[in-house]
């Protein structure tokens, strides 16, 4: 019997890599939903905190972070 780590299932819909994903330089990602953030320039640990607080959540809204359940 044959096993492979990586597949497509579901006509295409779904791949699942249960192995390693290597991207190489050069290679680009598409589909993904994420704002341009402004470069952080914080004067105070309250800006620093705000700007840290807003970099997780569009990693969150980009499906780049899971949500705390």
């Amino acid at each position: 019997m044959y096993s492979t780590k990586n597949y497509t299932d579901n006509e295409g819909a779904r791949t699942v890599i249960g192995g390693e994903l290597v991207i190489q330089p050069g290679a680009k990602v598409t589909g993904l939903a994420a704002k341009h953030l402004p470069d952080s320039k914080p004067g105070t640990i309250e800006e620093l905190t705000a700007d840290h607080n807003r970099l997780l959540a569009a990693l969150r809204t980009a499906g780049l972070l899971e949500t705390k359940r």
